[in-house]
This record gives C-alpha cells, structure tokens and sequence, in this order.
C-alpha cells in the first residue's frame, strides 16, 4: 500500500533558502528550482510528497485548515495568527531575530499620554502593553516600518531584527529588552498528526537530527 501523500507549506524567500538543506538532509528534494519557479504546487523526488508555496502569513492558515499537512513559518506569524488548531513540535533554528520595540532617540516607552505603535504585528504589541498596563494606539502597516516615526505618525514601532542595522541607518534605537526571541518552526495540522502519524513523526526525527547537526 503506497503511503498517504504529505503535503509542506513553504515561503519563497530567506526561510525558503534555509529550509532547502533541511528538506535535503532527510532525503526530500524539489523536482525544479521552487525559489525561482512560477508553480504554487511543486513535485518532490517523492511521489507521495508536494510543495506549496505560500505567503508567509498564510502559512498557519493553510496548514491549520487542512492545505497542507505541515509547514514552516517563523514564531512571529505564528504569533500574531494565535496558533489555533496546528502543533508545533520543533524549532528548526533558522530565521533568527528578535520581536523589539523601537524608537527615536530619546522617546520613552513609558512616555506620557496614550503612545501610537506602528507595526505589523498588531497582536503581538497589544498583548505586550497589556502586560505593561499600558494603553496604546496600534497602527497596522504592512512594511517600512522605520518610517512612522521619521514622519511623525507613530511614537514607537514593533518589529522584528535581525542585526539592527536598518533601524539604525532610520536613527531609531532599541528600546528595552526584547519582547520575544525569534525563530522558523515546523507546524503540524492536528488531524494530520492522527491520520498520518508514520510519515509526520519520520519527517520530525529527520529534521531533528538535521537541525541537532547544523548547530554542531
């Protein structure tokens, strides 16, 4: 009996570039180049295995509901979509950086008065400041975010970096210690886990092993 076909959620990009070796070190290869191909649905060296490939902030979506059977996405997607109805059984260590807020120099983040926030992560900053008893105004933008407050829009930004040289080169600085630390994790669909247990749990300890020896 032929095994059931698996299907992975990928992101074309940085995480793609990373995950590729990862795929490779457990035996799993795209049949054409899936970085630069215009196909949304690649073949592997596996008959049974596919490709998606998907915007990054679908990823969760796709896998949660059933598009695809695994995936790989960085925490701070996985953050802000709330990880409902997917696992998360490993961190691969790549598409390493930081969640942060940042400012320009010299603005507080405990400033007088209610704060505007510019961010791509509106749930990630609310939950943040909740913390912090700290009512602020959340701003969604989606990129450029070191341009709020050169242009006055936004007091602070929330964001993630990875060598802080951008907010740097905007004259924006780190402000306090970082929310969170950042990374690209493997999710699972639940039903998923159930139905195709043999296939998901071989592809875990591969990746495993794999990522064990990348940081060795």
């Amino acid at each position: 009996m032929n095994p059931p076909p698996l299907s992975i959620a990928l992101t074309k990009g940085r995480i793609l570039q990373s995950t590729l070796p990862l795929l490779d070190a457990v035996g799993i290869v795209p049949a054409e180049d899936a970085e630069n191909t215009r196909k949304l649905l690649v073949d592997t060296n596996h008959p049974d295995i596919k490709i998606l490939l998907v915007r990054a902030s679908d990823v969760p979506a796709y896998v949660e509901y059933g598009g695809a059977d695994v995936g790989v996405t960085g925490k701070d997607v996985l953050l802000e979509h709330s990880g409902r109805g997917l696992y998360e059984p490993l961190d691969l260590g790549i598409g390493v950086c930081q969640m942060v807020v940042a400012g320009k120099k010299g603005v507080r983040i405990d400033g007088p008065g209610i704060l505007r926030v510019a961010t791509k992560y509106p749930e990630v900053a609310r939950q943040f400041f909740d913390r912090r008893g700290q009512q602020v105004e959340i701003i969604k933008l989606y990129g450029s975010m070191e341009l709020a407050p050169l242009v006055g829009m936004a007091d602070l930004i929330v964001d993630i970096m990875e060598t802080g040289a951008t907010m740097a080169a905007n004259g924006l600085e780190v402000i306090g210690q970082p929310i969170c630390d950042i990374s690209s994790r493997l999710i699972v669909n639940k039903a998923s886990m159930k139905m195709k247990h043999k296939a998901i749990h071989q592809l875990i300890d591969g990746l495993s092993a794999a990522v064990i020896h990348n940081t060795l």
